[in-house]
């Protein structure tokens, strides 16, 4: 996976110049309260909101898995929520990512990106509390995303 950056840091402040879509995977049941966008959320109040209505008026929009959502935050910095995993851990034995729809968001996301001239940034996502696999997913995102010139770094938190 030579085409994505990694570095140590928080994803959810990128520090680079231009447009930049902050990019992580979310479920399909409308839950928003573990992971990563415990994070999102201590930083900007409007991916949540957004997500949340999202969800409360699937009946009517395109909330289901593979579907991306993209929020703007400030004026050079957007909020990706990706539909990826079915359901949460919780009462499960299996694993809620669902790899295929990573793959989907990924590539809307992509037109997202490459129509702004972003940048993208993100965790290992899908790797956390969605139980997905790096290696499954890492090569999701250079076809998707580097395979078609879009920039993306990936962080892994901590010091």
């Amino acid at each position: 996976m030579s085409g994505i950056t990694y570095v140590r840091g928080d994803a959810t402040a990128p520090s680079v110049k231009g447009v930049k879509i902050i990019a992580h995977v979310c479920n399909d049941i409308g839950g928003w309260g573990k992971g990563f966008v415990l994070a999102v959320s201590r930083r900007r109040p409007e991916p949540e909101a957004a997500y949340r209505a999202w969800h409360r008026d699937r009946a009517s929009n395109d909330f289901a898995l593979g579907a991306v959502q993209v929020v703007r935050v400030e004026r050079y910095v957007l909020v990706a929520n990706m539909i990826g995993q079915r359901g949460t851990r919780t009462g499960s034995k299996s694993v809620p990512v669902r790899y295929e729809a990573i793959d989907t968001a990924l590539a809307r996301l992509a037109g997202h990106a490459r129509a702004l001239d972003a940048s993208v940034h993100m965790p290992r996502t899908g790797c956390g509390l969605a139980g997905g696999t790096w290696s499954r997913v890492g090569p999701l995102i250079d076809r998707r995303l580097v395979g078609r010139g879009i920039s993306v770094t990936v962080y892994d938190h901590g010091d």
